[in-house]
């Protein structure tokens, strides 16, 4: 089997974190400015995030990238993994003592497209299952993650709008940190006998080439799974670094997790004449209303969800 190198991260550019930017965060111009002035937690948490690409690499070395296709069970699972334990930023919500509200489909997947770079990332389809055991296959994947605490898995399925590629990003809700550590390392060897479901889709599936990473955010795992939609190994002209975040775009939800637990300065700001506050979020997922779990496809539009 012939060895490839890594691919070195591309750099998280330093305009991302800008006043429009925590407009589309869902905050007020009254809260921009505090975030801006005050040295804002979300703003440091998106540079931390960023450092972390930058270390993905740091060990180095050749190594040889393993087929995807299927697991020793049968389930489909990704050929390469890295993993990121929780970084302090993320303290705020360690635990869901101080971060109960649970996760929603709106919050993660209410944009109808993700862009980084070059690439636009379209949704598929979304599904949120109210337990773990559902969205997972793999015995001792069952296992850790009940052992986890794992009380909700979102996913949310993409395409790129050329078609090349397909994407899949799954948020799991688990008791702590320690538990968050404890699963991304984990599965550097549990993914060989266990993964995410990937969200069934006439248009969008995962071919025989793909790549993964798992970072802990919290009590929060995001599990990041990218590949070319004809299952192909990336090659010269392919940006798997771009594409990767691209889908992390969803992870957006937790700085504003963040944002709400520690909370800003209590300082009265009045805002200049003409500005103008932050733009509505995108419509709701659609949710069917079963019980269990939630699913759609590419959801319908209704009235757009109050600020």
């Amino acid at each position: 089997m012939t060895k490839r190198k890594r691919r070195a991260p591309a750099p998280v550019p330093s305009e991302r974190w800008t006043s429009d930017t925590l407009a589309e965060l869902g905050l007020s111009v009254i809260q921009q400015r505090l975030v801006i002035g005050v040295g804002s937690v979300v703003a440091v948490i998106a540079a931390a995030l960023g450092l972390t690409l930058v270390i993905n690499m740091i060990g180095g070395g050749d190594v040889a990238p393993a087929r995807a296709g299927s697991g020793s069970l049968g389930g489909t699972r990704p050929g390469d993994y890295q993993s990121w334990r929780s970084l302090k930023q993320f303290t705020p919500i360690a635990d869901r003592k101080a971060d109960s509200k649970p996760l929603t489909l709106q919050e993660l997947f209410g944009a109808r497209s993700l862009k980084a770079g070059k690439i636009t990332l379209r949704r598929a389809g979304v599904h949120l299952d109210a337990g773990c055991r559902t969205a997972v296959w793999g015995a001792d994947l069952v296992e850790e993650l009940s052992d986890a605490g794992c009380t909700q898995i979102a996913r949310g399925l993409y395409t790129s709008a050329d078609g090349v590629y397909v994407a899949q990003y799954a948020m799991l809700n688990l008791a702590d940190v320690k538990a968050a550590d404890a699963l991304v390392e984990s599965l550097e060897t549990l993914h060989l006998g266990g993964w995410t479901l990937p969200i069934e889709s006439t248009r969008v599936k995962f071919g025989d080439y793909t790549e993964s990473s798992g970072l802990a955010m919290g009590h929060y795992v995001g599990l990041v799974w990218i590949g070319r939609a004809d299952g192909a190994e990336p090659g010269a002209g392919d940006d798997f670094v771009t594409l990767g975040l691209a889908v992390r775009e969803v992870e957006r939800a937790l700085y504003r997790r963040v944002v709400a637990v520690a909370g800003v300065p209590s300082v009265t700001v009045k805002p200049s004449p003409g500005e103008e506050t932050a733009q509505p979020a995108e419509p709701t997922p659609t949710d069917p209303g079963a019980t269990g779990s939630t699913t759609s496809g590419v959801p319908a539009s209704p009235t757009p969800a109050p600020q």
